[in-house]
Parts: C-alpha cells; structure tokens; sequence
C-alpha cells in the first residue's frame, strides 16, 4: 500500500493509526519491559534460594550448637570450646554462628578458672567481643557482657571492667544490678581509684541495700574510708 493510500486508509479507520502506534510503542520498549521483567523474576528465584539456603545453614548450625551446649554445661569445655569454633567459622553469619562465639567464650573463661590458665582470659574476652558485635540485644547479650566484665577483671583490665560493669546496673535485676556496682568497686580499687570506689559502694547501698550484696558493700566501704 503506498504512503497516501496508507495515510487514506488511517483517516477511514482511527483503529489502524492506534495499532501503528503501539507497534511502534512496542519495537522501541517491549524489550526493555521484557527485559525487566526477566530481572525481576531472576531476582526473586536467587531470593528464594539464597533464603532457603540459609535455612539450612541455620538449621545445622543450631544442631552443631547444641551438641556443643550440651558439653558445656556436661563441663567438657574443650571439647565444647573445639565444636564453637568450628560453628562460628563455617556458619559465622547465622545467628547459632554468632551465638557459638558466645559460647566460646564461656568454655575459656571457666577453662581458665577451673585450670589457672590466665592467658585464657584474653581469649574469652575476644571472643564475648565477637558475639556482642554482632548480638542484637536482650538478656542472652548482657549475660555475655557480665561475663566479659568479669573476664577483663581476671585478666587485670580494671578500667574496661569496671565501665563493663557500671553499664549493666538495671539490666539484670537488683541483685545483678548490685553484683555489679561491687565487681566495679573492685575494680576500682584494683586502680587504686578509691573515690570511684566509695562512689560505687555508696550507690550500692543507697540503691540496693536491700539486697544480699549491700552487708558487704557498708564493710568494703567504711574500710575505705577509714584508710588514711
């Protein structure tokens, strides 16, 4: 059909200038649109994937874990110790991944209690500090940092010990908030800081004299103050 019969053509029947017009609409878009389209479906199948695959790390990462749980409170703590390494290093972005650290670094502390090895301390410390980066919050994440803040006053690091401790007042408990403010104190006069000592010991008292830690607290206290 020539130009002028086809242009005739479109003025007889508006149908046909529309249907030119989304052919051509379509020549320059339509793979284009394909092509988004293929991308977007493309994303959401690795999606699904990658979420299922995390799944099952998770999955067998919780149950490496657990047998390492088990050990811990069994008192095997290198055996406990050798499978948390083993799940933070091949599941480390897992959340049992991230917990295994945890877990690490209760088997050094008590290795290092139980075995007089204070060069465990530093380990465990390591450790707990892995876990708390990555932790997300809650009770499981100040029980790590209790346990971190008596590994830094084992390991003769009073100062990051007693700002370890002062930071879990209120968290745990009165009776923990009051464990707390003595391990500072400690801490503190570790330092030979006595006025952040009293300071500690008088919060103690004032804030949780009635707890079981405050009869200690008033004897710690008027000993300092009676020092010259």
């Amino acid at each position: 059909m020539s130009l002028e019969n086809r242009k005739t053509a479109q003025l007889e029947d508006p149908g046909a200038e529309l249907l030119d017009k989304a052919q051509d609409v379509w020549q320059r878009y339509g793979r284009i649109a394909l092509g988004a389209v293929g991308a977007i479906v493309l994303m959401a199948v690795l999606g699904f994937f990658m979420m299922r695959s995390r799944a099952t790390s998770e999955s067998q990462a919780a149950s490496k874990l657990a047998e390492g749980n088990m050990l811990f409170w069994q008192g095997q703590y290198d055996r406990s110790l050798e499978i948390a390494k083993q799940v933070s290093a091949s599941y480390g972005s897992t959340p049992s991944g991230i917990d295994a650290h945890r877990l690490a670094g209760d088997d050094l502390y008590w290795n290092a209690m139980l075995l007089n090895q204070p060069e465990k301390y530093k380990e465990a410390i390591t450790e707990y500090r892995a876990y708390l980066s990555k932790a997300k919050g809650g009770v499981l994440a100040d029980a790590a940092r209790r346990s971190l803040a008596n590994s830094l006053e084992s390991d003769r690091q009073y100062e990051e010990a007693a700002k370890t401790y002062t930071q879990l007042v209120g968290r745990l408990g009165r009776e923990a908030s009051a464990e707390f403010l003595l391990g500072a104190a400690r801490s503190y006069r570790a330092l030979g800081n006595k006025a952040e000592a009293a300071k500690s010991l008088q919060r103690l008292i004032d804030e949780f004299g009635d707890t079981s830690y405050a009869p200690a607290a008033r004897i710690k206290l008027a000993e300092i103050q009676a020092a010259p």
